[in-house]
């Protein structure tokens, strides 16, 4: 049967790695770089917490955790109205993604983050999961039935109109006042600013962060054809949107990015906090990170592999956000719908680890595979520019025509949501 595990060690003083195969025992030894690369990939993939202090809070509760899961099943099953059949399809829709997400606590990797707690993490990577699944799903739906979808999730989207068709854009540009400037800086310039301010705090990199803002303008204007809402006047589009609320989101965020760069990081223990001041403060501080890492996307002496993976990554932030323009024209949603925030909030707090992941893949050469979460956003911009690419035409071109005779003076009706 051959040596059993936890022999003498070798000449050159490891023990032997034993590994199992068939009916007996066949050694392999692991070489340094096997485990470096396990290391450095688990560091982003699943990163531990150090300094344990509160235990209760990352002991795993699994008996708990199931039992609570088996009594909320049972009372929802018996205490439910079996006449009411589309309650019956909201409770069981719920249960059915909470039951999902209480597996992902238990299963899923937490990825590169650990703060406020890696449950946290691993609920946002199993909501990324579920969204995904979710895409697949209706990629073999046509557009009506998407629509029937959305009606049954909010009824009042039967009586959506698109911006586009109640609104004008880039009327008038020669008239430029003070109150038509002041007239812009309303809720969505707000979250414009705001906005870039996180995308700031999620590259790290003046050269990126202007690139990507110019970049998106140049998309705007050669996408405006198809949505009409990208249409704006020069000083609209170069002033408020790329020197104002592009450059101040910017400038705020690298101004955090800088600050927690020169931070000393050193956590007590919230049992070693005496005060009620000093133990509230402690837990406020549990929110924010636990260190901050320097990000050089460039190097002087940076591969090919590098720059074509930042280029990459430049071309798959712009189609990300195109496609949040493109969902909500062809789907029919106003940009203040739940449907329309939600989703764009839950895409920011996914794409935190997604950066963080494929930076440490395309910068240390340690690191050889992507990340969990980096793959499955992978997937989920993969299939959404699949909807988007085959519902564009059929629901755009009707719109376009409708703007380009307007432009010569002529009068169409436009399409009908």
């Amino acid at each position: 049967l051959g040596e059993p595990a936890g022999g003498e060690a070798d000449s050159s003083g490891r023990p032997p790695a034993v590994m199992a195969s068939g009916y007996g025992y066949e050694s392999r030894t692991i070489g340094k770089d096997d485990v470096n690369y396990r290391m450095h990939f688990r560091m982003i993939n699943e990163q531990q917490v150090e300094d344990i202090t509160l235990d209760f809070f990352y002991k795993p509760h699994t008996i708990t955790l199931l039992t609570c899961t088996v009594l909320s099943l049972m009372y929802f099953a018996f205490t439910r109205d079996e006449t009411n059949e589309d309650a019956n399809l909201w409770v069981g829709l719920i249960l059915v993604i909470s039951f999902f997400l209480v597996i992902s606590v238990l299963a899923f990797p937490n990825g590169p983050f650990t703060r406020p707690h890696p449950a946290i993490w691993r609920i946002v990577f199993g909501l990324s999961v579920l969204y995904f699944l979710f895409l697949v799903f209706i990629i073999f739906l046509n557009w009506e039935q998407v629509k029937n979808v959305m009606y049954w999730l909010d009824p009042n989207l039967r009586y959506a109109t698109r911006e586009a068709d109640i609104m004008e854009y880039a009327v008038n540009c020669h008239v430029i006042t003070w109150e038509r400037i002041l007239s812009h800086f309303d809720i969505f310039a707000f979250s414009h600013f705001w906005g870039w301010g996180m995308k700031a705090l999620l590259i790290r990199s003046y050269g990126l962060c202007w690139t990507i803002s110019i970049t998106w303008e140049l998309t705007e204007l050669f996408f405006m054809h198809l949505l009409p809402n990208f249409a704006e006047c020069w000083w609209d589009q170069l002033i408020l949107d790329i020197l104002l609320c592009n450059g101040g989101g910017i400038w705020m965020g690298m101004t955090v990015c800088r600050f927690l760069e020169m931070r000393t990081y050193h956590w007590a223990s919230i049992k070693d906090i005496h005060t009620t001041t000093g133990k509230i403060k402690r837990a406020a501080l549990q929110f924010t990170p636990a260190s901050w890492t320097y990000v050089r996307w460039f190097d002087p002496k940076s591969s090919l592999q590098r720059v074509t993976g930042v280029y990459l990554f430049m071309i798959i932030w712009q189609l990300t956000e195109l496609n949040t323009f493109f969902l909500k024209h062809i789907f029919v949603f106003p940009a203040c719908h739940a449907l329309s925030w939600c989703r764009i909030l839950f895409i920011g707090i996914i794409t935190a680890p997604t950066v963080r992941q494929y930076y440490a893949y395309l910068t240390d050469t340690q690191c050889k595979r992507v990340g969990t979460q980096c793959w499955v956003f992978g997937a989920v911009h993969t299939h959404t520019h699949r909807h988007t690419h085959t519902h564009t035409h059929r629901h755009t071109h009707r719109q376009s025509d409708s703007v380009a005779l307007q432009n010569n003076g002529l009068h169409y009706p436009p399409a009908k949501p």
